[in-house]
């Protein structure tokens, strides 16, 4: 009778709502799996905001210019751009195990080697090591996502999803804080220190994984093209081409990533304009409230705008609109505590941008092109980010006032929020 009644309890279980603490209660005890697997991810992520605290002080100090964090974010951005093709190739070829403890332990001897930087004549070190962790990365994150169906049933896919991006939301929020204060208390060292810490058991939470590993056959063995990647990124470039309504939506993270910058201008603000010669506590709480916003942004948007189509594209109309507010506001704060209030409107704005074009993606585009949309999609954010990054820091070099760059910024969320309005909130055939 035991075997019937646990097979009667799982079907009364399945689909339950995203929505309900309930549903991860049920989905955390009954796959003991996908609860390590989150759990692993949690720690690393932790790590990972730990480590941007920790060389946005590091940078500060040796150098106190605006452009030396934004070509660290430039080394962060760059790889996604040129890696993520090939890197999603090689995860559907191997181990997707294998990939992600080589990928963890191979950080963990990149991140100590931040200790060995302490001259300003060092700088370039930080920026070459931000690059390779983020290349390891670029291996890793694909290889990640890939293996959520490896060990999830499809009725646990929904809510291991929406757990990922919430739980990404929360780590920025609780990482960057923590980050912050163990950096102003005890040095950018320990920070980093506690980052390879995090590597290491991650690590060795996924050796403990049963991870599922389907080999490909030998008639499907890939050439040296196939793992470049750029002929799929190619034919999902056309595909795009071909239908209108996915590249507009293709273009919505890349919109605003024109005025991406101003990820720049949180650690300038924290660090010199609200707290002149800091220790991380500024950034980590304006990086704090940035993942508190990206958490509820999109719980609240599909509260009071609906689940539609038509209401999802409105919301993305609107947030580019509530980004360049809380940005206009921003510049002009008069203190830490208002800006952060600021940062947070502006990035719930983001977050619905991000969540709501992914989810409309997934929606409309066939399954077969749906890998290589989103790695162009991914590419030319990267791309525009860069651009933006460093135009940013070239600004904060030639002495314009942090306030004024902040404001034209926010001004310039207003073109891709007006030419979204204009070109695609209007067409009916964005009905439900």
């Amino acid at each position: 009778m035991k075997p019937k009644q646990s097979i009667a309890s799982d079907k009364q279980e399945q689909y339950l709502p995203v929505g309900q603490l309930r549903s991860y209660i049920i989905l955390f005890s009954k796959n003991i799996r996908y609860r390590k697997f989150w759990m692993a991810g949690v720690i690393s992520q932790v790590g990972n905001w730990f480590n941007y605290i920790a060389i946005f002080v590091l940078l500060t100090k040796l150098t106190g210019s605006g452009s030396a964090v934004s070509w660290f974010l430039i080394a962060k951005f760059i790889p996604t751009s040129f890696l993520g093709p090939a890197a999603g190739v090689i995860a559907d070829r191997f181990s997707r195990k294998t990939i992600m403890i080589t990928c963890d332990l191979s950080r963990v001897l990149v991140v100590l080697c931040f200790l060995f930087v302490d001259k300003p004549e060092h700088v370039w070190v930080v920026y070459l090591l931000a690059l390779v962790q983020e290349s390891i990365w670029s291996f890793y994150d694909p290889a990640r996502r890939a293996s959520v169906p490896n060990i999830c049933r499809p009725d646990e896919l929904n809510l291991a999803n929406a757990l990922s991006g919430a739980t990404w939301s929360v780590m920025l929020a609780v990482g960057a804080a923590m980050g912050g204060f163990v950096t102003y208390l005890f040095g950018w060292q320990t920070a980093i220190l506690i980052d390879a810490i995090t590597f290491l058991i991650s690590a060795w939470i996924m050796l403990q994984i049963d991870l599922p590993h389907h080999s490909v056959s030998k008639t499907e063995k890939p050439t040296w093209k196939d793992y470049t990647g750029f002929a799929d990124v190619k034919e999902g470039c056309k595909y795009v081409v071909r239908h209108g309504e996915v590249a507009k939506l293709l273009l919505v993270k890349s919109g605003w990533a024109i005025s991406g910058g101003v990820l720049v201008l949180l650690t300038i603000f924290g660090e010199q304009v609200f707290n002149p010669g800091g220790q991380g506590g500024g950034s980590g709480i304006l990086y704090s409230f940035r993942g508190i916003g990206a958490a509820i942004g999109p719980l609240m948007a599909w509260h009071f705008i609906g689940e539609t189509r038509r209401a999802m594209y409105k919301a993305i109309a609107m947030s580019f609109f509530i980004a360049s507010a809380a940005y206009i506001m921003f510049s002009q704060a008069p203190n830490l505590i208002y800006a952060a209030f600021f940062v947070m409107i502006g990035h719930l704005g983001g977050s619905i941008q991000w969540v709501f074009s992914t989810t409309l993606l997934q929606r409309i585009v066939p399954n077969e092109f749906r890998g290589r949309v989103f790695a162009a999609e991914m590419a030319l954010l990267t791309f525009v980010l860069s651009l933006s990054t460093y135009f940013t820091g070239l600004g904060l070099d030639y002495g314009t006032n942090p306030r004024t760059l902040a404001m034209r910024l926010a001004l310039l969320f207003l073109l891709p929020g007006s030419l979204w309005a204009l070109h695609i909130f209007r067409k009916t055939d964005t009905t439900t």
